[in-house]
């Protein structure tokens, strides 16, 4: 094989390797290639991922008010049981008292 076979054939083979690899680069663009329905089909999903995340957002602070909200009764509920149970102490002692004193004078 003289230099001119050779150098014939070196670019034969690099247009061959060049032609196979633009060729597959076409195969996977085409295979790869996003479709207008799947863009609205993205976009409808985008816009229901938003809405869902909107609705948990708002689920999350009515979670949160109705925490505080209850946590604020209980409160105040905590607090008149125990005016309640001190009203009751106070009243058991009067009561005491008094029983004491009337067996007292019997």
């Amino acid at each position: 094989m003289n230099r001119t076979e050779f150098v014939i054939a070196t670019a034969l083979i690099l247009f061959v390797a060049f032609a196979l690899g633009w060729f597959a680069n076409w195969l996977v663009h085409r295979f790869t290639r996003v479709r207008q329905e799947d863009l609205g089909e993205l976009d409808r999903m985008a816009q229901a991922l938003h809405e869902a995340e909107e609705i948990r957002d708002q689920a999350i602070e009515y979670v949160e008010t109705r925490e505080r909200d209850l946590t604020t009764r209980l409160a105040q509920a905590q607090a008149e049981l125990d005016a309640a149970m001190a009203g009751l102490r106070e009243a058991r002692a009067e009561a005491d008292y008094y029983r004491s004193r009337m067996e007292g004078t019997e």
